[in-house]
């Protein structure tokens, strides 16, 4: 007969692991004695089943005994200090296969107690944010101890400038489980002018009540063993009974037991993880936008105080120049305003000193668009006076047209007249209507030649005549180019949205030879 046993006190089952309480990251030991109680010498193969076999060992793991012999083996355990390893009591079994009877096989049980322990990481991301007032930023926090916890979040700021938002406040989290939260970062005021300021802050990340459980876990503990020794004491004396002092001696050794709790716990709460961060507020306006505006501020004041009144009065001189100098250099010389007649009639008038009938000579003056002047006759008694009737060259005929342009403001256009194929036409009158009271420029040529510049700003209605009329031929024109800086405003009273001038043109119509 085989029969495993552990013996690790006098007190203890032949066939139980004493329990044993392990620390992740650290390590822990038991015993379990193996004894041969069959009449064959038998080898024996030690295996750890159960949660604890990843992180256990036994050593030797085969003993082989002669029959009435026994040998103790080690059980090792070594939890890795990781929140796969749960707090908590965990089964322990050891199967003990004999190789030459398997079916004698043995497995005693035995119950491992891990301890908890707590540990948080927690960063912050990103770890600089800008902005005028507020910020957002993230915590992501992993809970790498063994048991359930409650985090809480404590955003610090040396100067308090800046106020807190944590949402959601106090997340749960199982061992090995992650969350993250946002962080609202809020001025209290705005920076408006100069340079940015930058403000750092830490978030304190803990278990809610990790600091009210230490000192709860380290005066209960401190009571505790005091009113257990205590009353362990007196019980004992009272009743001098051993197993009440083995009991009282019990509940001293949990109390310290609850005592390094505490210590622990207090350890744990200086080494919670505080990740860092700023915030840099940006100022409302930036240095470099004062200086465009107020360089802005000053190109509009030098615009309208010097250089606008210089480039109107430019302007306006050289118009008045151009004109001046069209008028002096035209070579048919202008005339006042004439009434136009197209009899071709002129009295002739003569005077003669005498009495009685003398004849008389005299000449008709010569008409816009009747071509050279005719001879008259007549009798008087020493004033004579006739009449005179002229014809254009080649039988001409009176004609006259019209060229009406307008113009949209800051453009120039053009307008045309063209002397009809086998034609010439000799201009003798011509009339500008500006009704409007546009201003600008206006320009009027005859074929290849500018006959004058007018600013439009100087008159309403112009009209020039010419004694010997200027002769342009078929297919020249009659061109009126206006440039037009500023729309008038007419009879109507509301301002136009276009210059509009009018440009008549009379002579005599007569056929090329």
């Amino acid at each position: 007969m085989t029969t495993p046993a552990a013996t690790p006190s006098s007190g203890a089952p032949g066939l139980d692991i004493p329990s044993v309480t392990v620390t992740p990251g650290g390590t822990a030991t038991t015993s379990l004695t193996v004894r041969n109680d069959g009449d064959i010498v038998e080898a024996y193969r030690l295996e750890v089943v159960g949660d604890c076999a990843a992180w256990t060992t036994v050593e030797p793991d085969r003993v082989s005994l002669y029959p009435g012999t026994s040998e103790t083996v080690t059980i090792r355990l070594a939890p890795p200090r990781s929140s796969r390893v749960r707090a908590g009591e965990v089964p322990l079994a050891v199967r003990v296969l004999p190789t030459e009877h398997p079916e004698a096989v043995k497995v005693p049980e035995t119950t491992v107690r891990v301890e908890g322990f707590r540990q948080l990481r927690a960063e912050s991301a990103p770890k600089r944010r800008r902005g005028w007032l507020r910020g957002r930023f993230r915590i992501a926090v992993r809970n790498e101890g063994n048991r359930p916890v409650q985090v809480g979040f404590t955003p610090a700021q040396p100067g308090e400038e800046l106020k807190f938002d944590v949402s959601p406040a106090a997340p749960k989290l199982e061992p090995g489980e992650s969350a993250e939260v946002a962080l609202r970062v809020r001025a209290g005021k705005p920076v408006w002018f100069g340079k940015p300021a930058t403000w750092p802050f830490t978030v304190t990340v803990a278990e809610i009540a990790a600091k009210a459980g230490t000192e709860t876990v380290v005066k209960a503990g401190t009571e505790t063993v005091a009113k257990a020794g205590a009353k362990a004491v007196a019980k004992a004396g009272a009743k001098a009974g051993t197993e009440t002092a083995a009991k009282a001696g019990t509940r001293a050794d949990d109390a310290g037991a609850d005592a390094d709790a505490g210590a622990d716990a207090a350890e744990d709460d200086r080494e919670r993880p505080r990740p860092e961060a700023e915030f840099v507020q940006i100022p409302i306006f930036p240095t470099w936008l004062l200086a465009v505006l107020a360089a802005l501020l000053a190109l509009l004041l030098a615009w309208f105080l010097l250089v606008r009144p210089a480039v109107r009065s430019t302007a306006r001189e050289a118009a008045d120049q151009a004109v001046q100098q069209q008028a002096t250099s035209s070579e048919a010389p202008l005339v006042g305003r004439t009434p136009a007649a197209g009899s071709g009639q002129q009295p002739g008038s003569g005077q003669q000193p005498g009495s009685g009938q003398q004849p008389g000579s005299g000449t008709g003056g010569a008409l816009p668009g009747a071509g050279a002047g005719g001879t008259g006759t007549g009798t008087g008694t020493g004033t004579g006076t006739g009449s005179g009737v002229g014809t254009g060259p080649g039988g001409g005929q009176q004609s006259s047209a019209t060229v009406d342009q307008t113009t949209a403001g800051g453009e120039t256009k053009v307008g045309t007249y063209t002397v009809p194929a086998g034609k010439a036409f000799g201009i003798t009158d011509i009339v500008v209507a500006n009704f409007q009271g546009d201003e600008g420029v206006v320009t009027i040529a005859f074929g290849d030649r500018k006959i004058t510049t007018i600013a439009l700003e100087t008159f309403r209605n112009q009209d020039y005549h010419w004694v010997t009329p200027i002769r342009i031929t078929e297919n020249q024109t009659v061109t009126v180019q206006v440039t037009c800086a500023k729309p008038g405003t007419p009879a109507t009273g509301v301002q136009a949205q276009e210059c509009h001038e009018v440009l008549n043109v009379s002579g005599v119509l007569s056929d090329l030879r």
